[in-house]
């Protein structure tokens, strides 16, 4: 019990270490009320109907290596709010640590995305997982929590995230006006295009965004998974 307390205190002072949701974000109006509305209802349908996939993932990512089920890692969402988001574990346990070793093998362009083609922290298991997007499935708790929603821009990993808000400090900050999604415009446009090419798609999204732009991203997310455009 003492260990599971000092796991608590210790997520949470890295929290609040965190800066808290100061950032300006997009208005409420009567369509983001049903994006979210959809959204929940969606979540909720998803982890039920997917509820005996992921218990056989999570025993295959339990089986295939040592260390957890699920992958946390915090992650700025709408207005700066630091939230927890669930991946299925595709890397070995201590992958976090031996990052800053391979920042000299990164083959993403524009200086704030970190991307390697044959990531060697990657487990077998979890190179299928990935290419597959079933890595992403426990997301599907994150939106129903309100933390993300299926679509939106995608949320960067804090090295990545501050690295852009030094680069680019107005894109940094539009990016976090809307909630962050599952999928995005981005991954339906095969992820290879390096920051820049992000940094457009996720800005033209969040100034042009509707619900008709949601279900077309939705529907297009489905030959880009099978295809596994991007995915590495």
């Amino acid at each position: 019990m003492s260990e599971q307390i000092a796991r608590m205190v210790e997520r949470e002072s890295a929290k609040q270490a965190l800066p808290g949701p100061s950032l300006a974000v997009a208005p409420t109006t009567i369509a983001s009320r049903f994006k979210r509305a959809i959204d929940l209802a969606a979540s909720a349908l998803g982890l039920v109907l997917l509820a005996p996939l992921m218990v056989t993932i999570a025993v295959a990512v339990r089986l295939s290596s040592p260390g957890p089920v699920f992958f946390r890692q915090l992650r700025l969402g709408r207005g700066g709010e630091p939230f927890y988001v669930l991946k299925f574990r595709t890397m070995v346990a201590d992958a976090e640590r031996r990052l800053s070793d391979l920042e000299s093998h990164n083959e993403a362009t524009g200086g704030v995305l970190f991307k390697i083609r044959r990531d060697p922290r990657v487990t077998p298991l979890g190179r299928f997982l990935r290419r597959s997007s079933l890595d992403e499935l426990p997301q599907l708790i994150n939106v129903l929590r309100g933390e993300m929603s299926l679509v939106g821009p995608r949320p960067l990993q804090l090295r990545d995230s501050y690295r852009l808000e030094a680069l680019d400090p107005e894109a940094f900050n539009r990016r976090l006006s809307v909630m962050p999604g599952i999928t995005g415009p981005w991954q339906i446009g095969g992820r290879s295009d390096g920051t820049a090419g992000m940094v457009h798609q996720d800005l033209d999204y969040v100034e042009n965004w509707s619900l008709s732009a949601d279900l077309k991203i939705l529907v297009m997310t489905i030959p880009a998974v099978l295809s596994a455009r991007g995915a590495c």
